[in-house]
């Protein structure tokens, strides 16, 4: 893997961070704020995008199916990880997600894009998910359910959102690539996509909807910038390097939020979430040797 490629992924998981530790509370807003980032998002980079060289290459057609398939997967995504969060527990949801997600998204790679990874690769990617996992899973708290024998919703719904990352991954891997489409046009019919879906969906909510983007609208000019730039950077690298490796690399950001939990937020058991982020670290090593 080339040193642009991991400046660019590490870059995104910084940056993913950040946007989720800034949007941390007011995502609970649901679509109302999914509504407010997509407009943030679309405008922002609508903006920037004859600043970073136009459209590039691609077709008007591929870039048409690209996007509308990647805003719907993307759609589909969010709304499976809340109501996962709704019904679950959010940590186990999130370890879950973000560790079936990669791994997945790394199958898939090999199976569908015909990409390969040496045994020395495929140990740091086991490493870097097995990391991810257990730091979701640190202070998880057992989940009795109302029948007995019926699997942890947050596990189900923490598998079906793993799902949705791996199939926007692929898909959007495939686009950019197939396609030679830029990646902030890219990211900017996804955005304005997700704007259309989000918008039949607020039906009779969009007193409430400016209410809250009036109450919060630093916090959503942010994540319009933030959000969609993490995923630039990353759709960039994936024209570099093997999505098999970028997909697990993007899971540095959960270990910069643990940190976060452990150093800011004093979370409880911070040896064992220093311990997980040990292991994930030592993937990442294992994949840039």
């Amino acid at each position: 893997m080339s040193p642009l490629a991991l400046v660019l992924v590490f870059s995104a998981a910084v940056v993913h961070a950040a946007w989720n530790i800034i949007a941390h509370g007011v995502s609970r807003a649901g679509i109302p704020f999914l509504w407010c980032g997509a407009v943030a998002a679309t405008v922002i980079w609508g903006a920037a995008i004859p600043l970073t060289g136009g459209f590039g290459e691609g077709e008007a057609i591929g870039f048409a199916i690209g996007t509308g398939v990647s805003g719907v997967l993307h759609v589909v995504y969010m709304l499976v990880l809340q109501h996962g969060y709704r019904v679950g527990v959010l940590s186990t949801v999130y370890a879950t997600a973000r560790g079936s997600g990669p791994f997945l998204a790394v199958l898939a790679a090999i199976v569908l894009l015909g990409e390969s990874l040496s045994p020395a690769a495929l140990a740091g990617v086991a490493a870097i998910i097995a990391g991810v996992v257990a730091l979701g899973l640190v202070g998880r708290e057992p989940v009795r359910t109302e029948r007995p024998g019926r699997m942890d919703p947050s596990i189900v719904f923490g598998l079906l959102t793993g799902v949705a990352i791996a199939t926007y991954t692929i898909w959007d891997a495939h686009a950019v690539r197939s396609w030679s489409l830029a990646p902030v046009p890219f990211m900017v019919g996804t955005a304005f996509m997700e704007l259309l879906i989000y918008s039949t969906m607020l039906r009779g909510r969009w007193t409430a909807t400016l209410r809250f983007a009036r109450l919060e609208w630093r916090r959503v000019v942010m994540f319009g910038f933030l959000s969609p730039l993490s995923y630039i950077l990353v759709l960039v690298a994936i024209t570099m390097a093997p999505v098999a490796l970028v997909a697990p690399l993007r899971e540095v950001s959960v270990v910069l939020v643990s940190l976060f939990g452990v150093f800011v937020l004093k979370e409880n058991r911070p040896g064992w979430r220093l311990a997980a982020s040990g292991v994930v670290v030592g993937g990442i090593v294992m994949l840039a040797l």
